[in-house]
């Protein structure tokens, strides 16, 4: 009887892919397909067919009730066996020692991603591009040792700020529009108040009045490896996100600096994710990023959150490549009217 339910499978595979030969995207052929498969063990090759028929399938329009029905249970009959692919895939590495909470964080990922537990996010700048360098989401905290320095100095630039807080005219929108400038709104964020920054450093040029005021603050980056390009970076700056705003999701300009967040005043529900990675700001928790990937932030609070911003070099490279980026945007600059423009 088995054998004879096997070949009853087998034939109908082999009609699917007659079918299939004709329509690549045939769909009740691709979940005919799946079903056979099933039938005869092979839960792997199946869960790839009906994932063919419900990527065919695109928001399900114009097809009939009996596909849709269909679709339905092939979509949890997936779900069900990939489930049971992880499990399996998980009980066999962790009898080789494998552990998610301390194994190589990459293998991890790695296995996320193969299991569609997370989506792969990469490196897209909108203006210069330096090959070679890792995609990160979040630096790894040992790479930043300076950052523990900076860290340590959280109260007194908390006290620095707030002295500045009480002087509210000084905070502007973080996006301003530019007369010299093509402005996209695309995320709604120019001339926004809830998005809004008071700098101590803008564009590689000391903001003196502001600087002289926070001694502690720029006595704390002191030892930061601040990326310099003369009148593109550092940017340091206090930056405060209204409560109850969202900034959406975007992606930075350049891909050989990190971004850094030293939060201040950081309300629970703030939040902020780069990737695949969420986090919650917590105040003297201070970490790096590459703005480069996409990121946004949000703030779910009732009340303002305020953080530190600064851009640093990336670890990865050396003096000679630091000099030789500076240079080449100096270059930039050198030519034409306009000069340089660009904000963390």
């Amino acid at each position: 009887m088995a054998n004879e339910q096997a070949d009853v499978l087998k034939q109908r595979i082999a009609e699917a892919e007659r079918h299939l030969a004709a329509n690549p995207h045939d769909i009740p052929a691709l979940i005919a397909k799946g079903d056979a498969l099933t039938g005869l063990g092979d839960e792997r090759t199946a869960t790839s067919f009906y994932n063919l028929a419900l990527r065919a399938a695109g928001d399900g329009r114009g097809l009939g009730p009996n596909v849709i029905a269909d679709l339905r249970r092939v979509q949890a009959r997936a779900r069900e066996q990939t489930l049971r692919f992880e499990g399996h895939l998980t009980d066999s590495l962790r009898a080789v020692g494998f552990d998610p909470d301390v194994s190589s964080p990459r293998f991890t990922q790695s296995l996320e991603l193969m299991a569609g537990r997370k989506q792969l996010y990469l490196s897209r700048p909108l203006f210069y591009l330096f090959p070679g360098l890792p995609q990160v989401q979040f630096q790894p905290a040992d790479t930043l040792p300076w950052m523990k320095d900076v860290e340590a100095a959280t109260n007194d630039i908390r006290a620095e700020l707030e002295a500045l807080l009480i002087e509210p005219e000084r905070f502007r929108p973080y996006v301003e529009n530019r007369k010299d400038r093509t402005n996209s709104d695309t995320a709604g964020m120019i001339d926004n108040p809830d998005w809004s920054a008071l700098f101590l450093w803008k564009d590689g040029v000391e903001q003196q009045e502001v600087a002289r005021r926070c001694p502690r603050t720029m006595e704390a980056l002191a030892s930061v490896p601040l990326c310099r390009v003369p009148g593109r970076t550092p940017s340091i700056l206090f930056s405060k996100l209204g409560a109850g705003a969202r900034i959406p999701p975007h992606h930075g300009l350049i891909n050989v600096r990190l971004i850094c967040h030293l939060p201040l005043i950081a309300p629970p529900g703030s939040r902020f994710r780069v990737g695949n990675d969420v986090r919650e700001w917590r105040e003297g928790e201070g970490w790096a990023f590459d703005d480069t990937v996409e990121h946004e932030a949000r703030n779910d609070s009732g009340l303002d959150r305020t953080i530190l911003i600064f851009d640093v070099w990336k670890p990865e490279l050396t003096g000679e490549e630091r000099d030789l980026v500076a240079s080449m945007f100096e270059a930039i600059d050198g030519y034409g009217k306009t000069g340089p423009a660009w904000g963390v």
